[in-house]
């Protein structure tokens, strides 16, 4: 699966997927301004253009949703509230810079 994200500035858009959220750049096209990066099984593209509000979403599975939640914090990334659903999963909103989605997802079914 690959969710596409329009961000204003290319460059800072994959500088803040790979440096902060943990994305590898597997492409970039610097011409047409794109750019493809994977974390575990998601991947994502970057383009340049406005940033849409109703675009595609996309998770990240992490080991500990809490302890992600605190250093992105730290690294003064907006992130929201976690949320878990019973004894399922724990889920946390995470926005880029140009205010794009993405959501932590940390399973905790096995516990």
């Amino acid at each position: 699966m690959r969710v596409w994200y329009f961000v204003r500035d290319l460059d800072a858009g994959r500088s803040f997927y790979t440096g902060k959220l943990g994305f590898t750049e597997t492409y970039v096209d610097n011409d047409d301004r794109w750019a493809k990066l994977e974390r575990g099984g998601m991947q994502i593209a970057l383009a340049e253009g406005e940033p849409a509000d109703d675009g595609g979403v996309a998770t990240i599975d992490v080991e500990d949703v809490k302890a992600e939640g605190e250093r992105l914090r730290g690294e003064q990334v907006e992130v929201g509230t976690v949320l878990e659903l019973h004894g399922e999963v724990r889920l946390l909103d995470v926005f880029d810079p140009d205010g794009n989605r993405l959501q932590l997802v940390e399973d905790v079914s096995g516990r």
